[in-house]
């Protein structure tokens, strides 16, 4: 019941957008783009301002680099061997490989271990937007219809505003720099949006998703790695990593979660496979009322 809780206000923000879209309809790429660079590097911003860098920043990058190259790496084979387009493979890369540990596992780790467990939480989230913003970028432009190429995608990789935005955090908190108090009210307010703001644009894409237009085999691919495989995947890095026992539990748990909500903004910006990443995060998301609990009962 307690895990139902933490639930309830994701599906409910999803809801709220997918309302929305349903009855009013909005322009979600412009909201989505506007999210993306002018919301989400103030909170990067601030996270990387405000949290003290140590040496499991580290460890925890590691882990994250080491799982969702892997799961790029097996969703490249199955990309050969089904003969899938570079559009295909890269949205299937979309949908598989970067997790929702943000608005989603943050609040599950908040429950499960207090607020021990929400520290490592937070650096996780910061991480892993940062990898989101460089390799998922890196695929998303890849795939896009318009693209030419590795160049393209790594400019568009030079141009998310995320990867400066943790810089400048960082520069800020190693300098001691400290900001005024009205900057300071500023940032934490749109920071504090932008997460939801992420959320109700996803359920606008869901609301215009066609279900009957979904590659099914592809999507049940996708599924089982983002599932299945991925947690398995990091019970088998952990034990590998000089980290403590809660910390390990938390790492499995994140890899466990659904398709990261960003991945369709992503999709949207670039016109990657929009349909088939939007379809995996809700459809992820909804699963993961089963397999979340199986996992937690596992781990913990």
């Amino acid at each position: 019941m307690e895990f139902l809780q933490v639930l309830l206000p994701i599906f409910g923000i999803f809801a709220l957008g997918f309302i929305g879209q349903k009855t009013i309809g909005f322009d979600a790429k412009n909201i989505s783009k506007m999210s993306l660079y002018l919301m989400s590097p103030v909170l990067v911003f601030q996270t990387f301002y405000t949290n003290l860098i140590s040496v499991t920043y580290l460890y925890l990058g590691t882990f994250l680099l080491i799982l969702c190259l892997s799961i790029i790496a097996v969703v490249r084979l199955i990309g050969f061997i089904r003969s899938y387009s570079t559009t295909e493979t890269c949205g299937m890369i979309l949908a598989s490989a970067f997790m929702n540990n943000g608005n989603y596992g943050t609040p599950v780790v908040l429950l499960v271990f207090g607020a021990m467990g929400l520290d490592i939480a937070i650096v996780l989230m910061v991480l892993q937007q940062l990898i989101m913003c460089t390799v998922g970028v890196y695929y998303a432009a890849k795939g896009s219809p318009e693209a030419n190429g590795i160049k393209s995608a790594l400019r568009a990789v030079a141009t998310m505003p995320i990867v400066y935005g943790a810089i400048l955090g960082l520069t800020f908190q190693l300098l001691h720099i400290t900001l005024s108090p009205p900057v300071e009210e500023a940032v934490s307010l749109v920071a504090s949006a932008t997460i939801p703001t992420v959320m109700i644009v996803l359920g606008m894409q869901l609301a215009n998703i066609k279900l009957k237009n979904i590659a099914f085999r592809k999507l049940s691919f996708s599924l089982s790695l983002k599932l299945l495989v991925s947690p398995i995947l990091a019970f088998i890095i952990v034990q590998f990593l000089p980290i403590d026992q809660m910390t390990k539990q938390i790492l499995i748990i994140m890899a466990a979660m659904p398709t990261a909500a960003n991945t369709t903004m992503y999709a949207l910006e670039y016109n990657t496979d929009t349909e088939f990443v939007s379809s995996s995060t809700l459809i992820s998301t909804c699963l993961s009322l089963i397999t979340l609990p199986i996992v937690l009962s596992v781990v913990v």
